[in-house]
């Protein structure tokens, strides 16, 4: 049976000689059987315990019909919305609905509903009135709380109440799921499955609970009080720790919502065997006459090696989803699973990418971290390393160096985030060089996010000059090696901490580098991240103090088009910003002003339109230092100064 897709209608069913399912899991995805999609790691994982599971992908919601295509299964239906949240998948942050799903046949949008954890779960009860459900996977797991909803503008109930289903799995599930469907196939009931950790659910009553819990702020309370909701937040997400958290409790109404402590990470050997297990790595052949699914493109030649994130960026949901705890893959697992992509009949000779959440995370941030968890109230690399981390990228190098000289493969890059931070606290710069040398294809993507400091300081990222630092040595290693490679920072714009000054600050900077993104990220408050709290309460939660929310469509706009400020379609919106700001120093003709003034604009657009054109792909940030034609001066230079004269200003 390892050779084949998992049943998803009755004649795979008859094929394998099945009478009945042991699982039904019901997905918002079309069914990719790769180890990049949840689906497929829960449902191979289930099979390799001895179950039979069959897989409903993208079902129609408007009847019951597909839902009971598979029969009733034996123990009970598994529920989740696909690798993205639902409304993330089709909302951009302006609200708008996306064009494309890449998680859906020839990336057709339309083949999910909105919420689909919720709507799928209705569907199931009207189809079997008494039948086991369970939800798990991205959406629900962030929202396993009563939660604000942006798209909604408001505070919904914990998925688990929302859905009716029985029991919620959060986080990476393997463990949990194995336990779960052991119980039930041992005759208990779900309302009896209480000890699992890794997992929530419903109680009548507080005397029903018997592990050491938390109660916080009920539903109710944090719909009414946003300082309730700060301090509900600041629990979870404080006892978010295997080995240290405690379980949290919060009234829903009459009854309460129950949160086990998390689940112990996988070990290594675990890890190897999730990975090891007979997936297909492509798509169930049923959509080959529909183009094939987009999003396996993505992850078709890459390699996950990690998981797990030390990092922290406030606005990231994987602390609250997989952890702060990096659990990594054996070099061996990895180099057996390159052999078997070099074996792929298109494979080109390029492995796309080595990494995870971020690339460079391998091993835990401290010993500390192995036994006792993550620190409560100390971040490992926030606002500066801790003297604790042990920064060692020396394993790392080994795997990547092993991987390049495997037969058939051309060339190894590493394409998923750096922690430049990381790389920058490692005293020997030997990774920083092989990995520009041998791993980088042509354009390095780092996450910055901002300058600003105070911006910095709430996404919880590097602040001061790192950033600088890390581009200066990445373009003086090119220099070195011969090469050149430019560097892609990822940025952000209105998040919270971010005033009209903190943006017309980064707009200098990128004036001063001479760069312009071509693609700017606004903050998008998405449930279970610590910016979102701020975002929606405007109070950090880890200091209780008030923090600046640019909310109006107006001003989100103006500091996204700051980014952009030489875009001629975004001129009066830097100009409305300048203005407002007190800025006007910064309209003119000076080689330090950002814009011409107004009766000066057709001119202006004609020369931005001009430098549009001909830094198309090869922005001059991204040229090694003293390369660029336009000043004599080298970048690093030039930084230095426009960063000493942005402290000078603050102070």
């Amino acid at each position: 049976m390892g050779n084949k897709f998992l049943p998803i209608c009755k004649q795979d069913m008859i094929d394998r000689g099945w009478e009945e399912l042991d699982f039904v899991l019901v997905t918002g995805d079309a069914y990719v059987d790769h180890h990049s999609f949840g689906t497929a790691i829960i449902s191979r994982v289930l099979e390799s315990a001895g179950y039979k599971v069959g897989i409903i992908a993208q079902p129609d919601w408007k009847t019951t019909d597909d839902f009971m295509k598979l029969g009733k299964p034996r123990l009970g239906f598994l529920v989740n919305s696909g690798n993205m949240d639902s409304m993330v998948n089709h909302y951009s942050v302006s609200k708008k609905h996306r064009e494309k799903d890449m998680y859906s046949p020839g990336a057709k949008m339309g083949l999910r509903p909105d919420r689909a954890t919720i709507v799928y779960c209705n569907k199931i009860r009207e189809a079997y009135k008494n039948v086991p459900v369970i939800i798990g996977g991205l959406e629900a797991s962030l929202r396993r709380f009563a939660h604000y909803d942006y798209w909604s503008d408001k505070v919904r109930k914990s998925m688990l109440v929302d859905s009716g289903a029985d029991m919620l799995i959060y986080g990476m599930s393997e463990k949990q799921i194995v336990e779960v469907a052991n119980a039930l196939n041992d005759g208990f009931e779900p309302k009896y499955i209480r000890h699992i950790n890794g997992t929530c659910y419903v109680a009548d009553s507080l005397d029903e609970i018997y592990d050491d819990y938390v109660l916080i702020p009920s539903y109710k309370e944090v719909c009414d009080d946003k300082i309730k909701y700060v301090q509900a937040f600041k629990v979870q997400y404080d006892e978010q720790d295997p080995y240290r958290g405690k379980a949290i409790v919060q009234k829903h109404s009459d009854k309460y919502v129950v949160q086990n402590k998390p689940e112990i990470p996988l070990n290594r050997s675990e890890l190897d065997a999730v990975y090891a297990l007979p997936y297909q790595k492509t798509y169930h052949p049923v959509y080959k006459k529909d183009g094939g699914i987009p999003a396996i493109e993505e992850v078709k030649f890459g390699i996950v090696s990690s998981r797990g994130c030390f990092g922290s960026c406030s606005f990231c949901a994987i602390t609250f989803h997989q952890g702060r705890a990096v659990q990594s893959r054996s070099q061996n697992s990895i180099v057996d699973e390159a052999v078997g992509i070099t074996k792929l009949p298109d494979f080109k000779g390029y492995i796309h990418d080595v990494g995870g959440p971020t690339a460079n995370f391998r091993k835990a941030a401290c010993k500390k971290q192995v036994t006792k968890g993550a620190c409560k109230n100390r971040q490992c690399l926030h606002p500066e390393p801790c003297k604790n981390l042990e920064v060692d990228h020396s394993e790392y190098l080994q795997l990547l160096r092993k991987l390049r000289k495997l037969p058939d493969i051309k060339k190894v890059f590493v394409r998923s985030g750096i922690r430049y931070d990381y790389v920058m606290a490692d005293k020997d710069n030997k990774f920083l060089r092989e990995l520009i040398e041998h791993h980088v294809s042509g354009q390095l993507k780092v996450a910055p996010e901002h300058i600003a400091e105070e911006v910095l300081h709430h996404m919880q990222k590097p602040a001061g000059n790192m950033y600088d630092k890390f581009r200066q040595k990445f373009f003086a290693i090119n220099e070195q090696l011969g090469k050149k490679q430019y560097l892609i920072p990822y940025l952000m714009s209105s998040h919270p901490g971010s005033t009209l000054n903190s943006a017309i600050e980064l707009a200098e900077y990128l004036r001063d580098t001479a760069y312009q993104p071509e693609q700017v990220q606004d903050f998008y408050p998405t449930p279970g991240t610590l910016s979102t709290t701020m975002f929606y309460t405007g109070i950090d939660p880890l200091t209780m103090q008030p923090v600046y929310v640019p909310k109006s469509k107006t001003e989100k706009a103006m500091q996204r088009a700051l980014l952009q400020y030489r875009a001629p379609r975004n001129y009066d919106l830097v100009h409305s910003a300048l203005v407002q700001a007190g800025r006007e120093d910064l309209i003119g003709i000076g080689q330090r002003c950002l814009i011409k003034p107004k009766e000066l604009r057709p001119y202006a657009n004609r020369i931005a339109g001009s430098k549009n054109k001909n830094s198309n792909n090869r922005n001059s940030n991204n040229k090694p230092a003293g390369k660029r034609k336009e000043d004599s001066r080298s970048n690093s230079q030039q930084a230095n100064k426009s960063s000493n004269t942005r402290k000078k200003k603050r102070k």
